[in-house]
Parts: C-alpha cells; structure tokens; sequence
C-alpha cells in the first residue's frame, strides 16, 4: 500500500497495549538479572582476593543483580507503556513512536538530577532509540531483497542452422 512503511504496520501479532506492557517489563527485567548477574559475577570475581574468587563472585551476584534488573525493567516498563500512548494518539504505529517513548523515559526516570538532567536523558533516550529504529530500517532494507523472487534465466535464441 502506498505510504505505509514496513516496520511495525505489518506486525499483529503482538498483544494489546495493557498486556504488552506487562510483557516488555517482565522481559526487561528477565534481561537485566542475566546481564547484571553476569557483569557483577565477573566484577566480583574480579575485585575478590586470590582463593574467594567464588565467593565474591556469587556476593557481587546476589547483592548488585536485583538492582540491575528492577532499574532495567521500571525502563522497559516505562519505554513500553509510552509507545502504547504514542501508538493510541497518533493513531498509527511506526519508529516515530519509539524515539517519543525513548525520549520520555529517559527523561521521565532521570527527573530527580533536575531540567537539565531529565533534558540531557531524554535526548539521549531519543537519540538512542532513533539510532535501533535507523539500524532496524536499514537492515530490513537489506535484507527485504534476499526474498525477492528471481525469475528463470531466458532461453538461449535458437540457432539457425541450415
């Protein structure tokens, strides 16, 4: 159809925005306990003393890891329930909608540092989330040609032969 792009339009088979929500929140706080559990195993392996290495690595785990993956997930949870209100009063669904949900969430979770602060994260939070919707076009027009349909090489002309 013309003037429809091919980012979200296309998707349905997501669920509705109060569910989504609830499913983007649980999945950011899933991936902040595995990545917090990871780099604060390896950074309190690291800074334990020689023969405790174990034991400050599973410290460093239980004590920065639930941290990690409940800030992760109040940003996922935020990031999402902004997209659905971009999505519900702009009426359509595209990457715009995410650069606004990127920008009020960083500044919404950053509003305590001041106007500066909250204006500083939501640029940032902006410009960070307009850099995966441009990789997330570029890659879907690259890889949009894969699937083209190829036709049949031509027949060679026949010879005239006598």
């Amino acid at each position: 159809m013309p003037g429809r792009s091919n980012t979200l339009e296309t998707d349905h088979s997501r669920d509705p925005c109060p569910y989504v929500i609830l499913n983007d929140t649980g999945g950011a706080f899933a991936m902040g306990a595995i990545g917090g559990a990871i780099w604060h195993g390896v950074k309190g392996a690291r800074n334990s003393p020689k023969g405790h290495r174990i034991e400050g690595m599973m410290t460093g785990m239980k004590a920065r890891a639930p941290v990690v993956a409940g800030n992760i997930a109040a940003w996922g949870g935020l990031l999402s329930a902004f997209n659905c209100v971009a999505v519900h009063s702009r009426q359509k669904e595209d990457g715009w909608n995410a650069i606004f949900a990127g920008a009020l969430s960083g500044g919404c979770l950053s509003i305590r540092s001041g106007p500066r602060g909250a204006i500083g994260a939501a640029i940032a939070g902006g410009t960070i989330m307009g850099v995966f919707e441009g990789v997330s076009v570029a890659l879907n027009r690259i890889f949009s040609d894969v699937n083209r349909p190829v036709a049949p090489p031509l027949p060679p002309p026949p010879s005239s032969i006598s």
